[in-house]
């Protein structure tokens, strides 16, 4: 089949790849410009440069919705678009104008987790798994029929980047056997509509998606530390004023009662933090912070930098 390819980051690199790698033909490929976006600078793999490499006409743009690039698109005569990471909306005139449509890759067990920024969301919610939807693009956000889906386990210490890693393997055997199927005629009938009611929606994360609530239980916190790994930002809290990023932390072994946010008491190799909004009943575990890095970067043992117990962790300088 003749294949446009819509996408950005290392999810549209690892797509474009995978079509470049496949029996199909790549004629054009639309992406959008560098961002200085802190989430769009992470797993930023040039679209645009794999396809200039590869010799196949590109176009950049921040939105689909000029002539020229409908003019390209009808001009190329793909028999399917595919996208994956495409950050704004397809109108209808470009992804209902192939004869097979458009197949949209979103890194989501959907219809959970549809949007942005999924693995981030369902690890600090606790899912058991993460993966990948091979679906039809329709006018809504994520919410076309299903042709497949590929899912990986969330082990106990997992982080955001562990599974960025294992969620972004799946690409390329999902998108070439999709594209298979619709070549073969061979996907009549294993189209799946969405369970609508089962629908979640999440918005792009932000600085202030990082800021730490110690109103939380330390299980979520604990989840969250683990969601915001390295290369991601951290989160974060303020000790005396100043920017705290916590990198590491797991949940303390005994419970600790008082007011959330109290740096209380060294526990084997962390120092434990005070959370979860019923704290004051003594019944609540507490964050157990191992390592921190400092707004110079500097970063340290929890036991090092919390050389005294006492005061507390804030949501505010």
């Amino acid at each position: 089949m003749r294949v446009a390819m819509f996408g950005y980051q290392t999810w549209g690199h690892r797509t474009l790849q995978a079509l470049l790698d496949s029996d199909h033909e790549v004629v054009l490929v639309v992406t959008h410009p560098k961002s200085d976006h802190a989430y769009e600078k992470i797993w930023d793999d040039s679209v645009a440069e794999l396809a200039e490499k590869n010799d196949v006409p590109v176009l950049l743009r921040n939105r689909p919705d000029d002539s020229e690039l409908l003019a390209a698109l009808r001009e190329s005569a793909p028999d399917i678009i595919v996208a994956n990471n495409w950050r704004t909306w397809l109108p209808p005139e470009l992804f209902d104008l192939p004869p097979h449509g458009t197949l949209n890759i979103h890194d989501s067990l959907l219809p959970s987790y549809a949007g942005f920024s999924p693995i981030i969301w369902a690890l600090i919610n606790g899912e058991a798994r993460v993966g990948v939807t091979a679906h039809r693009m329709n006018g809504e956000l994520d919410a076309g029929d299903i042709l497949m889906q590929r899912s990986v386990a969330v082990g106990p210490t997992d982080t955001a980047t562990d599974l960025f890693h294992r969620t972004v393997d799946l690409i390329s055997p999902i998108v070439r056997e999709s594209l298979d199927l619709i070549a073969a005629g061979q996907d009549t009938g294993q189209w799946q509509p969405q369970d609508r009611s089962r629908a979640t929606f999440f918005h792009k994360r932000s600085a202030e998606d990082s800021r730490i609530d110690w109103s939380w239980p330390a299980e979520r916190l604990e989840r969250l530390i683990r969601a915001q790994s390295d290369p991601y930002p951290n989160a974060y809290t303020f000790h005396r004023g100043q920017r705290v990023r916590i990198v590491s932390a797991g949940v303390s072994e005994a419970f600790y009662g008082g007011t959330p946010g109290r740096i209380f008491i060294r526990e084997g190799d962390g120092v434990v933090i005070v959370a979860g909004a019923d704290a004051h009943n003594g019944q609540c575990r507490g964050l157990l912070v191992r390592r921190v890095r400092t707004e110079d970067g500097t970063e340290l043992a929890a036991t090092d930098y919390f050389r005294t117990m006492g005061g507390y962790l804030t949501a505010r300088p």
